[in-house]
């Protein structure tokens, strides 16, 4: 009897002494992609995530007086295992609130296991404009830009009456989502979208498909553009420069990508675009710091998901602060309409859909020799209010 009221006793103590370690730690945990093909995004959003909850705890990694705690897991871009690792990070380890992941279509597996245990899902960098439209629940907010910001921000760097355009895209809601609101986009500019290429996510031969695009665009009168949107490797920007568009009189066209993609850009001096981010863009303090950090622990510059890393810590601590506790309904009516500072300037969380709406930027590309990759020269920074974002949910 004795034995049996000691084990009590005991098991008592340490639920009590397990609660009171709970009640002084913030779980956040980060659900994302590291290993696979977009494993250099994850590890760029996961140093600048950790980049980001330093930044804006000015060092001490508390917020609210409690410590904060970043429980990792791989994805491995499985949208049934993300769905599985949401409900572990909610049920078992009691997060509460989890970021990730970098694979739009794991995001949206992941979307419905937020409103289930009504938890937030700060997403981020997956981009597919549903997980914010047609799939979003209010659980949902999303630092990383969305495929209508890519495509206006592209729309309006390419765009102008007489352009006659054809894309290229991986068949997968990164590549459908992008091509769809570019092309609605297109609409106010004048140009004409007149053939859509959509190629399995691990296309190695792109003949047949460059052949197409080809012949769609090689007998209009005018400017001619092949924009391509492409995630993770096997870029087929080179390959199809390699049969020679130009006889045609074809360009080609891209938005931004991180550093090491980048560096086959240097084929294509006075390429345009629009970007997300470029280190050397952006003039602000938390860039400067950003920069100056990375650099230093690095030895390299932050690269376009470590800014997005960042982003979304500095959005979780900012709304931690103001909700002033990690209560759901707390941090929602906390986070809408919510501005933050981030790598990029000024972020706010748009109340109706829960996107950040942020600045992109109309970028030409420079060869420089001395830099191992191609320049994205800014042309214009594109503010929010210079954008029309629809909001594309039903809420």
């Amino acid at each position: 009897m004795k034995k049996a009221l000691l084990t009590s006793v005991v098991a008592v103590a340490a639920m009590a002494a397990w609660g009171a370690h709970a009640a002084d730690t913030i779980k956040i945990a980060h659900i994302y992609g590291k290993t696979g093909p977009f494993e250099a995004y994850a590890k760029q959003s996961h140093d600048g995530l950790m980049l980001g909850l330093e930044y804006a705890t000015n060092g001490t990694m508390e917020v609210l007086g409690k410590k904060i705690e970043v429980i990792e897991k791989d994805t491995q871009l499985k949208p049934d295992l993300g769905k599985a690792l949401l409900e572990e990070a909610y049920g078992d380890d009691e997060v509460d609130l989890a970021i990730g992941p970098v694979s739009s279509g794991v995001a949206l597996a992941m979307l419905p296991v937020a409103q289930d245990f009504e938890k937030i899902l700060l997403v981020e960098p997956a981009v597919a404009n549903s997980i914010t439209g047609a799939k979003w629940n209010r659980y949902v907010f999303r630092t990383s830009r969305n495929s209508d910001q890519d495509a206006v921000a592209n729309a309006v760097a390419l765009g102008a009456p007489n352009t006659h355009i054809a894309t290229l895209a991986q068949d997968y809601a990164f590549g459908r989502d992008g091509v769809a609101a570019f092309r609605d986009a297109l609409k106010s500019t004048g140009a004409n979208l007149v053939f859509e290429e959509y190629t399995p996510r691990d296309t190695k031969d792109f003949t047949a498909s460059a052949q197409r695009i080809f012949d769609a665009l090689k007998d209009k009168k005018g400017r001619k553009v092949i924009w391509v949107i492409w995630a993770g490797g096997g870029n087929p920007m080179s390959k199809i420069n390699d049969m020679n568009p130009g006889r045609h009189g074809i360009e080609l066209a891209t938005g931004g990508n991180i550093l090491a993609a980048m560096v086959g850009y240097k084929k294509f001096p006075g390429l345009e675009g629009a970007t997300y981010y470029y280190y050397e863009i952006p003039k602000n303090k938390v860039n400067d710091w950003l920069v100056a950090e990375h650099q230093k622990r690095y030895n390299s510059p932050p690269d376009f998901f470590t800014a997005g890393g960042m982003t979304a810590g500095i959005a979780a601590v900012t709304a931690l602060k103001k909700a002033g506790s990690s209560d759901t309904e707390a941090l929602i009516t906390a986070m809408e309409g919510m501005s933050f500072d981030t790598p990029k300037g000024t972020m706010t969380f748009r109340k109706e859909d829960h996107q950040a709406l942020q600045s992109m930027y109309h970028f030409k590309i420079k060869v420089d020799p001395d830099v191992k990759w191609a320049v994205p020269e800014l042309v214009r920074e594109l503010k929010a209010g210079d954008m029309t974002i629809p909001v594309r949910n039903k809420r």
